[in-house]
């Protein structure tokens, strides 16, 4: 492996991801502090979650013709943007005014996060050896996919909680600048120190052969839509105005447990290939299926008990920890499907696929979030939860068994 390569790319990919778990919270903490219901906190992260399924699309096509390179950069310079325009915005503008611009800055951001992940990861599979057996070569690439996206996620949880500590540190507009240039920072490292057009495409690819022909891939991106749709129906609105207006956490407190959440998560991510003892597509795909079913099981019982009124702090806080853990595991199973699933020359088209339909499925859970909680509370985030991953379990069982 490259491994030169490996860790700029590593590096920018953290770098990017902790101002992205960071800006989420101060967004989130901030404008539900100046008094936004959780329908309009919804809103605001809406046209994140749209650009990211055209930014996948096109992205993976961009990279396609131009190599990884670009994208990555270019994701980390749209977010050192995104960033600085957000400090500048106004609450005393008209209502409307404010929440459209705080739109437009989270769409930049939507557009820079999935260019710099579909570059991040499809960087992986072209950077894994080649002349190692073909089952260590699986392996090999289980290994680094599980170690890129779990450190990611890790990483995320850190930032939850830095959007917090910089948000009670330095006020919203300082935490924003501060972001910026460290990113600033991080972009110039991947600019000079990646050489080369990794990931470049062979041949030229066409407009037309953007949407995924492979059944394979195709069933394993509606599977993704709908695990993170699960995910995010409680993650993005309901648990955080839920932690905050129920049970009167404060800011750094909400911080501090997504932060908990979202690492324990990532490392459990980045130890999933210790869950999966066969390597190979096909036995992923059935510990797919079957960690699939366990976490659909163990979303019914947490809805049930809350539904209940029932040990409701110990089946929120602790409930939430044990799913976790097992969407980590499946997460993980997924990611490294979809460049088994791949070669080389189309590994950006399919993974900008891939990640178009993961962001199809956060745009939707971002928009039930804030609908479940306001006419149910989180009760109503979970069940709805539990009903998107049993659609999950459903596709899954369809992936390919065989080798």
């Amino acid at each position: 492996m490259n491994q030169k390569a490996y860790a700029i790319v590593t590096a920018a990919y953290w770098g990017f991801t902790l101002t992205d778990g960071a800006l989420r919270m101060l967004v989130l903490l901030y404008f539900h502090g100046q008094g936004m219901d959780p329908v309009r906190l919804a809103f605001l992260f809406l046209l994140y979650e749209f650009c990211g399924i055209l930014t996948n699309l096109l992205g993976g096509w961009w990279a396609s013709r131009t190599g990884l390179k670009r994208t990555l950069t270019g994701g980390l310079l749209l977010q050192v943007v995104a960033l600085s325009a957000l400090a500048f915005v106004n609450l005393d503008w008209l209502s409307w005014l404010v929440i459209a611009y705080i739109m437009l800055t989270q769409a930049l951001s939507g557009i820079a996060k999935d260019l710099t992940k579909m570059s991040a990861k499809s960087a992986v599979k072209v950077l894994v050896p080649k002349t190692a057996s073909s089952e260590q070569q699986e392996r090999g690439l289980m290994k680094w996919v599980a170690i890129l996206t779990g450190s990611k996620n890790a990483l995320k949880g850190v930032g939850f909680f830095l959007g917090g500590f910089l948000l009670t540190t330095f006020g919203f507009q300082g935490a924003l600048w501060v972001m910026s240039g460290a990113l600033f920072i991080i972009f110039l490292l991947a600019q000079f120190g990646i050489k080369g057009d990794l990931g470049k495409s062979k041949k030229k690819v066409k407009f037309t052969e953007l949407f995924s022909k492979s059944p394979e891939i195709n069933r394993l991106s509606a599977a993704r839509l709908f695990l993170f749709a699960a995910r995010d129906v409680w993650f993005v609105v309901g648990l955080p105005v839920f932690l905050k207006a129920q049970l009167e956490w404060s800011f750094n407190q909400v911080g501090a447990f997504m932060a908990t959440w979202v690492i324990g998560y990532g490392i459990v991510q980045a130890s999933a290939p210790k869950f999966v003892k066969k390597s190979g597509a096909a036995h992923a795909s059935k510990a797919a299926f079957v960690w699939g079913l366990i976490l659909t099981l163990i979303a019914v019982t947490i809805a049930l008990l809350v539904q209940l009124d029932q040990f409701v702090l110990y089946a929120v806080l602790g409930g939430l920890l044990i799913y976790g853990i097992v969407f980590a595991i499946n997460s993980a199973l997924h990611s490294y499907l979809i460049l088994a699933f791949t070669d080389d020359d189309q590994v950006s088209l399919n993974v900008g696929f891939y990640y178009m339909a993961n962001a199809c499925g956060r745009l939707l859970g971002t928009l039930a979030s804030g609908l479940s909680y306001h006419y149910g509370g989180l009760p109503a985030c979970l069940w709805v939860s539990a009903a998107m991953l049993a659609v999950t379990s459903y596709i899954t069982i369809r992936l390919p068994r065989n080798s």
